[in-house]
């Protein structure tokens, strides 16, 4: 367990990366990061000791925010937390799509994105509001997808190409005939 002072710092270092590497690209550099958070060097490489565990920690951050949101939100509901969130951070996205798929990190990721799903997903099917043979690897194909299309210049535009992504995806899982 941190210190409640060295979990600030560390907390100020992930918001800045994800706000650098937003803007930057994963590749910035963590000097970037640094002068953002206001710590030293020696601060951000005690908490991290690479880019990658950087970057691991981002996706670590936001797997655990989404199942913290998790059990209030539907399925579509929750696709739109998905959505938003790799419109807020499209760096980041794009570096989880963009290692290996056996690397430790993604495999967690995509199972731990798929349990989130699992839950919605029966309700869903359980009260026809999806097609019937939606599966929880579909759902995680389907956000896999969305990463691959929010590719606006500024948040706005991402939010928007999101919401638009949604309601496209939306029709294409809603169950025939249904509304959603």
């Amino acid at each position: 367990m941190l210190r409640s002072d060295a979990a600030l710092r560390r907390d100020q270092i992930l918001d800045a990366a994800d706000a650098v590497f937003s803007s930057h690209g994963v590749t910035a550099p963590l000097d970037l990061v640094v002068a953002r958070a206001g710590v030293g060097r020696a601060t951000l490489y005690r908490n991290f000791p690479d880019r990658a565990a950087l970057v691991d920690a981002l996706l670590e951050r936001a797997l655990a925010g989404l199942e913290d949101e998790a059990g209030q939100l539907d399925l579509f509901g929750l696709l739109e937390r998905v959505a938003l969130r790799i419109a807020a951070s499209p760096a980041v996205t794009d570096y989880w799509r963009a290692v290996e798929p056996g690397h430790p990190m993604a495999k967690t990721g995509r199972d731990r994105l798929a349990r989130l799903f699992r839950a919605p997903l029966a309700a869903a099917l359980a009260g026809g509001a999806c097609r019937a043979d939606l599966r929880p690897a579909d759902v995680v194909l389907l956000c896999g997808m969305l990463g691959a299309a929010l590719r606006g210049a500024t948040p706005a535009t991402r939010r928007a190409q999101a919401r638009r992504a949604l309601e496209l995806l939306a029709g294409g899982i809603a169950a025939p005939g249904g509304s959603r």
